[in-house]
């Protein structure tokens, strides 16, 4: 069995020097009430965690709605259809690419509005742009639009203002009052198709960017974003989930919070 060691002992160093990490969980790609979401959902419930869905509005089909009806699911927008826009030879983005920024402000008004529609006081209009990439004119746009932040991946700049990884050409600068809010360990690799990316290696690189954000090398006051795709785990995926919920549960150092709460709590400009 895996052993959870360096990890705990990276905890212990937060809990000895009386301080405790923020963590939320953020799961990508809903669409349809599927046995993998209704999996997930019931996970959250049973370790009694909050759950962010990321969802696509252009997507969505009957009974998504019920599935995330549980107490502690937020539902996010996850870009508009999930299409890629890019232009030949780049990679993939749908909010940007190879479309002026005020088009793609329009679809994803549109997507809000069908979020809205659908999920009422449980959608919080934070974007989460398919492959965490997102053009920087776009991102200029989002506050305009009505959205309170965007949840790409990687450590935000320090004061909350950016999210490095969410651009081609480094880190990016949101507008006013738009939080950041990222994920940082992804559960899956994506290289050759989805795939569990390994019990040590995940825990290896929790420890090590708690390390970064303890050590002020990343902003100490970052949120620590857990990342998760129900519909492509596995059975190894599913089950390092559990464990890693049920050991981040337990421990002192480990403030597990909604959404909705790191949004009041982010910095913004």
């Amino acid at each position: 069995m895996q052993t959870f060691d360096q990890l705990d002992q990276e905890l212990d160093r937060w809990t000895a020097e009386g301080r405790a990490v923020p963590v939320w969980w953020r799961d990508d790609d809903a669409a349809t009430a599927t046995p993998a979401l209704t999996r997930l959902v019931a996970m959250a419930r049973r370790h009694r965690l909050p759950l962010a869905i990321a969802a696509v509005p252009a997507r969505i089909e009957p009974g998504l709605v019920g599935a995330l009806s549980a107490p502690g699911v937020t539902v996010l927008q996850h870009g508009y259809a999930h299409v890629n826009h890019a232009a030949p030879g780049r990679r993939a983005v749908e909010c940007g690419g190879d479309r002026p920024a005020k088009a793609v402000l329009a679809e994803l008004g549109e997507g809000m509005r069908i979020l809205m529609g659908e999920f009422g006081a449980s959608f919080l209009p934070i974007l989460v742009p398919p492959w965490n990439r997102i053009d920087p004119a776009v991102a200029a746009g989002l506050q305009q639009q009505g959205y309170f932040g965007l949840s790409s991946f990687g450590p935000r700049s320090f004061g909350g203002q950016g999210g490095e990884g969410s651009t081609d050409e480094g880190p990016l600068v949101l507008p006013p009052r738009c939080a950041a809010i990222n994920a940082h360990l992804d559960l899956l690799t994506w290289k050759s198709g989805p795939a569990f990316a390994g019990a040590d290696k995940l825990i290896r690189l929790f420890a090590e960017r708690l390390e970064d954000r303890r050590l002020g090398r990343t902003d100490p006051a970052e949120p620590f974003g857990i990342l998760t795709h129900h519909l492509a785990h596995d059975e190894a995926t599913w089950s390092f989930l559990e464990r890693l919920l049920g050991r981040l549960g337990s421990h002192p150092a480990i403030r597990f919070l909604p959404v909705t709460t790191l949004l009041a709590e982010t910095p913004v400009r």
